[in-house]
Parts: C-alpha cells; structure tokens; sequence
C-alpha cells in the first residue's frame, strides 16, 4: 500500500501521462464515452419511465373499455349482424362470475368521438359539448384534477340531480376566467334543462383515456332520464385486482357477456374491447428492454476503452524500457514495477469514467431543466441509480487492474541488462 502514499509514484504518473498528452486524452475518450453513454441514456431510460407514470398518475392502467356491438356468426336460431346490449344488472352478475375483477363504471355518452354532441350554454354564450352519464365510481378509472368544487357523488346519483362538472374549456368559453369567476352554483342549460355547475375539472395535455376538457358530466341516473336510456350502457370500464392478469380477465367478460346475450362462444365480434392493461404493459416492457440494452451498450463500450488503454500501456512499456531498466538495476523490486504500470491503468480508467459520468449527469440536468413544465411530453426527472453506476465504476477498475496485468507483466520480464542495451 506505501506505493498510493509515495510522492515519487504519482510525479511518475504524471509526467507518463503529460509526456503523451495526445495519447492518453484519446485513449481516455473511449472509457469515458462508455460512462457518458450509460448514465445519460439510463437516465433517459428513466426519465421516459417517469413520464409515462406522470401521464397516467390517476388513471387505472389495469382496466379494459369494453362495448357491445353485432354478431357475425348465427347462433340458436338467430341470424347473424344482431346487436347485442350493455345493461346495469349486467355489473352485478360479471362480478359474481369473475373474482379477478375489482369494479365495473358503467358509463352512456352523446357526442364522444367526433358524434357532434350535445348544447350547452349561458348567458348568450353557446357551443356543442361531448356528455357523459357517470357514476362516481369513474372517477377512479381515471382522475380528473378539479380546478372548482367536486365530482358526482352517491347523492346526485340517488336524486337524479341535475348537477354537471365541466371541462376546463367548456368553462372558458362559458364563464368569465380571466376574471376567475366562481362557476360553483351557477346554472348551464343543457338542451333546454337548466343544470348546476358542480364542478370543473381539468385533463393533462397528451394525456391518455376518454375525458378531454370539452366533456361534461352528469350523474348516470339523470342521463337515463333526460335521454329516456332506461337501463341500457354505451360501455364498462372494467378495472381487475392487481394480481389478476388483464387478458384473461376480458376473455371471462367476453364469455360471460355472451352467455348474456346469447351469442356464440366463438363469436369475435359481439363484443369490442380496448386492453389498455396489455397495452401499458407492453409499453413498461418497452422502457425495461431500454434500460437493459442501455447497460449492455454502455458496458461494452467502457469494455472496449479499457481494452485501449492496455495497448496504450503496452506501447508505453515499450518506450519506457530503458527507464524501467535502469530502475531495476538501482534496486526496483518487480512488483514496484508491477504495481506501478497497474497504478497508471487504474488512474487513467477511473479519471475516464468520472468525466464520463460528470458530463452524463450535466446532460441530464439539462433535459430536465429543458422538459420540468412540458406536460404533454412523456419524459420526467431522467436519473440514474447510483448504485448502478458504483457498480459500473467498480467493473471499470477491475478491469482496469486486469488489463494492466498484461503490459505489467511484460514491464517485470524486462531483464536490467538488455534494457540498458536498448537504445
């Protein structure tokens, strides 16, 4: 250990290295890129991540939309193209019949997906609006961050109130915002039925699921009531526990709902469906293959730096070989001499890896400066585990040390004698 502590050893560290300033900037460039590579594209890797769990935070990501609409295959007599229907008693049989489920919101709509919708105005002020029926069970399929007052609760739903919560927009073209007026308490007339606001909600920018700013919401009972629904569903909202795999429970919806309606087991077409479980899934699996092939690229690449430094060193042996001579004939044990060249190897790695890693987490500081208030981007906080790059830095000086067996090696089997022949 007195070699780390010895003056003489690192001012022969530094003038070898000043000596080829050239060299050694370039075989440093290599170890460096590696680590720069591996905390900026985990971080991003990471970052990417975040923002996903940001865009969905308040929204159930093991939930399935499910809809009815017309066989394509006859069944018990009955011809093929029937419509098939959605129906509240509907929730309590699937949840009788299919544990792995946590809970159903059923939900009836006008004017969702570019249908035109449905008028609603103020004041003078007026403009078609997608409506949806609701319970309050739908706010937990997905959160809407209330700017004024609250959501649909039991009460609305059991005295088919005329209550609405409006989106952020149906707000600013109604009321006026930018004098911050209070639309708690006030009336919209929604086709000629004077409704009170509630409530008023907003919806990230790129945000997923089915609610944008330009919808509002009633209790389902008033729905059913002024659009003469009676009992009948546009579609569920079908959330499963968290242990339940989300395929195999929308097949059991599918079957059971089948059975229902009298449709064909084999029939596709009865029911359609949107798995956004399989979906998210498919996309976490996404960012983990990501950061997985982040450490084995940045691996590599550290790998093939140390390997240059190795050859670096074995062509500085070669030039230094009448200094190591003549050391070894004042008195220079071998492994000084070993311990020596293994030293420079691990200076030079781990100089190249923290510069690396300074310059990867300056990067990243960057993107999330640049990417901190943009919402409808999914990227958030890009950071690295440490631990992770510990264990980098620790693989690096390994490496290094073992590397640097190769040109010390050959520096010890340098004979005193013929090294000072050499000229």
């Amino acid at each position: 250990m007195s070699i780390l502590f010895s003056r003489d050893t690192w001012q022969e560290i530094y003038h070898s290295l000043r000596n080829n300033k050239l060299r050694t900037f370039l075989t440093m460039i290599g170890v460096g890129w590696g680590m720069f590579l591996y905390v900026t594209l985990l971080g991003a890797a990471k970052g990417m991540e975040n923002g996903f769990d940001k865009l969905f935070s308040g929204f159930a990501t093991n939930s399935i939309f499910l809809w009815a609409q017309s066989t394509n295959i006859p069944y018990n007599g009955f011809p093929k193209g029937r419509l098939m229907e959605l129906h509240l008693q509907d929730i309590d049989r699937l949840q009788q019949a299919i544990p792995q489920i946590d809970y159903i919101s059923p939900q009836n709509s006008r004017g969702m997906f570019g249908s035109g919708g449905e008028t609603i105005s103020r004041s003078g002020k007026q403009a078609r609006y997608s409506i949806t029926g609701d319970f309050p069970v739908g706010n937990k399929i997905s959160e809407k961050k209330l700017v004024y007052g609250r959501y649909i609760n039991d009460a609305d739903i059991a005295g088919r109130k005329n209550v609405i919560v409006i989106g952020e927009e149906i707000y600013k073209n109604l009321f006026e915002s930018k004098k911050n007026e209070n639309p708690i308490g006030q009336s919209v007339n929604l086709n000629g039925i004077f409704f009170n606001v509630v409530g008023v909600f907003r919806v990230k920018q790129g945000g997923g699921g089915l609610t944008s700013d330009q919808t509002a919401f009633i209790p389902f009972t008033t729905f059913a009531k002024l659009y003469n629904t009676g009992d009948k569903v546009d579609f569920f909202a079908i959330v499963s526990k968290p242990d339940a795999d989300v395929n195999v429970v929308e097949e059991q919806v599918k079957t059971e709902l089948k059975q229902i309606n009298g449709a064909s087991p084999e029939d596709t077409n009865a029911f359609g469906s949107f798995n956004l479980g399989k979906e998210f899934k498919k996309l976490t699996g996404f960012l983990a293959g990501m950061q997985f092939l982040t450490i084995i690229v940045g691996t590599l690449t550290i790998l093939a730096g140390v390997i240059a430094i190795s050859n670096i060193l074995l062509i500085t042996v070669t030039e230094r070989t009448k200094e190591i001579g003549i050391r070894r004939a004042l008195g220079a044990k071998p492994g000084e001499v070993r311990n020596q060249i293994l030293l420079e190897s691990v200076v030079i790695t781990l100089s190249s890896g923290l510069l690396g890693f300074i310059s990867g987490i300056f990067v990243l500081m960057i993107l999330n400066a640049a990417t901190r208030d943009q919402d409808s981007f999914p990227f958030y906080n890009p950071t690295v585990d440490y631990g992770n790059v510990f264990a980098a830095m620790s693989i690096m000086v390994v490496l290094g040390l073992v590397i640097g067996l190769i040109p010390a090696q050959r520096a010890v089997r340098i004979k005193p004698i013929e090294a000072l022949r050499t000229e």
